[in-house]
């Protein structure tokens, strides 16, 4: 099993900028693929940045020129950083991490991110 804890959610201004954290811990060889999440109610969640083990990315357009995801395989971290943050950023971000070949999918509990003035 691959337990996930993020940090680093909360309330920010529109244009403003956040950079969240998930660090895993069990069986973290197994782990390939890491990223984000994030769901707002009655909406289904939606990908906002994933990165395999060997470096490939994939993001969901609408963060695109924003958003940067990294990993820090040897410390078993993965980050977001959010820039020109918008209200309709505003959601629960959740840390996900995918084994080798789809064999496991795990999930963090999620962290608030709120976009208001």
């Amino acid at each position: 099993q691959v337990q996930l804890v993020e940090s680093g959610g909360g309330l920010v201004q529109p244009g403003g900028s956040l950079r969240l954290s998930c660090s895993a811990s069990g069986s973290i060889f197994r782990i390939d693929a890491m990223g984000w999440y994030r769901q707002t109610p009655g909406k289904q969640r939606e990908l906002v940045a994933v990165m395999s083990a060997r470096g490939d990315t994939n993001y969901a357009n609408s963060v695109r020129d924003r958003f940067t995801i990294s990993r820090d395989n040897a410390m078993n971290t993965v980050y977001l950083q959010m820039n020109s943050l918008k209200p309709e950023d505003t959601a629960v971000y959740s840390c996900y991490a995918g084994g080798f070949g789809g064999v496991f999918h795990s999930w963090g509990q999620g962290t608030q991110v709120t976009v208001s003035s």
